[in-house]
């Protein structure tokens, strides 16, 4: 099973697409970060928010099948 990591805004630039997929591994948001940090180093100088399934969640939550998306600061009005 894989799990789909999406990309918005800014952070196309720093990784080059809108979305990949990477194999469904064991443990939190948090390791999917570190995952995606190692491979795309200039994610570390940006600020985000991370959405599991369409809800912005803590990255101590545990990795479930589906989508993952990178989300970057937006403003209301």
């Amino acid at each position: 099973m894989n799990l789909k990591i999406k990309y918005f805004g800014m952070l196309t630039e720093v990784t080059g697409c809108t979305e990949e997929q990477f194999p469904l591994i064991e443990g939190n948001i948090a390791d999917v970060l570190q995952l995606l940090m190692n491979k795309y180093p200039l994610l570390k100088e940006k600020e985000f928010q991370v959405a599991q399934d369409q809800v912005i969640v803590d990255i101590k939550k545990p990795i479930s099948q589906g989508e993952i998306a990178l989300l970057p600061p937006f403003s209301g009005g």
